[in-house]
């Protein structure tokens, strides 16, 4: 099977880390890898982060896709790892000119933004795979699976979190590159906490549930002295069934690392997954627990689900594996869009109807919560 060519844009900057999390990640399974890219804003700056990477390399987003065109380099999908305010010019080029798109979270900067381009994929039939790594975890998947079988019956509840400590302080004063623009509104939109890792937590909770938020009553504090965006956000959530969910995410909690995760209850068991435990799936019952661990070859998860594992139970598979997934399922859908022969099935990760999903939220959040927490319709 030839492998797939894959371009990134953006995630070469010197204080950047990400980029090259998806780089080692795509490369996983030895059927994909990176050739080219649009590693930094600034055209020299791209052309030189190219070169250390050993990539083909683009002052820009159309010159790379002017010389695809040509066949003057191969790309089958693109990275899209910039910062949030670049996400939607880059990814709009590359679905109109054809090429599939795996994008980070949040999808957009803006609701307007994102609803163009769930329009533009659904027009151009391309591929789109949205970047919400924990979603990529095999337990978090099998999670999904087990709500959808009724295993545990009719959703009643979810909480779902994400705790970090990193932005307790004001470091983006020292100049740290993903505090500042993490918290500067024109690069990262109109929520810090909540567009960064309060997504995932709102991903977790909807995902995995396979329901929707109708509306939220929020609060949204911004602890640090002189930031302009939060960095604590908190969510009551009415789900679709008429359930709850509280969804929360901070940075502002000294000591905490990636501490997200989700407690699901329903009406015949409950499931609690944590993202700093991944490989470990609890099932509690009215007069039991069961424990469920990730393994090659584990007879617990589907076949979907099972095609994504790499490694005998008892050795870990964690963070890089959870992305490669994504990568994963981005190749699955690329090679059976293509007519490939015996390409597994690709497992319906978050695409653009989450990404969408995602920002609504998010605004009717910090809507809410201007309002001092009155309920607000998502």
């Amino acid at each position: 099977m030839k492998k797939l060519k894959v371009a990134m844009v953006g995630g070469g900057g010197g204080g950047s880390f990400f980029g090259r999390v998806h780089w080692r990640a795509l490369s996983l399974d030895g059927s994909r890898e990176l050739v080219a890219g649009v590693l930094r804003s600034n055209p020299v700056a791209a052309l030189e982060s190219a070169k250390e990477w050993g990539i083909q390399g683009f002052p820009d987003v159309p010159s790379m896709i002017r010389a695809w065109k040509k066949g003057q380099v191969e790309i089958d999908y693109v990275v899209v790892a910039t910062p949030n305010h670049a996400h939607f010019k880059a990814a709009k080029a590359c679905i109109e000119a054809g090429l599939p798109v795996l994008c980070e979270k949040p999808m957009t900067l803006t609701v307007d933004e994102s609803e163009k381009l769930v329009a533009l994929v659904h027009a151009k039939k391309v591929p789109f795979v949205l970047a919400h790594t924990y979603t990529g975890h095999p337990m978090m998947m099998f999670a999904r699976e087990m709500v959808r079988a009724g295993q545990v019956g009719q959703v009643r509840k979810i909480e779902s979190w994400y705790s970090q400590g990193w932005l307790a302080t004001a470091l983006e004063k020292s100049g740290q590159q993903q505090a500042s623009w993490r918290t500067d509104p024109k690069r990262t939109g109109i929520s810090n906490c909540g567009g960064d890792i309060g997504t995932h937590a709102f991903v977790a909770a909807t995902w995995v549930s396979g329901l929707s938020v109708k509306r939220v009553s929020a609060r949204l504090n911004t602890f640090v002295k002189g930031r302009k965006l939060d960095d604590d956000f908190n969510v009551i959530a009415e789900l679709s069934n008429g359930g709850t969910a509280l969804i929360t995410a901070t940075q502002i909690a000294i000591g905490h690392k990636n501490d997200c995760g989700f407690r699901l209850y329903g009406t015949t068991g409950s499931l609690e997954w944590h993202q700093e435990a991944a490989e470990q799936l609890i099932v509690r019952r009215p007069d039991h627990d069961e424990s469920y661990w990730i393994g090659s070859g584990a007879p617990i998860t589907s076949a979907v689900v099972s095609s994504y594992l790499r490694a005998p139970a008892g050795h870990h598979e964690d963070f890089f594996e959870a992305l490669g997934n994504l990568h994963t399922t981005m190749e699955r859908l690329v090679r059976r869009q293509r007519r490939e022969k015996h390409v597994p099935e690709a497992y319906p990760h978050p695409g653009v109807a989450e990404g969408l999903a995602g920002m609504k939220f998010v605004r009717a959040a910090v809507r809410s919560s201007k309002a001092k927490g009155a309920w607000t319709v998502v």
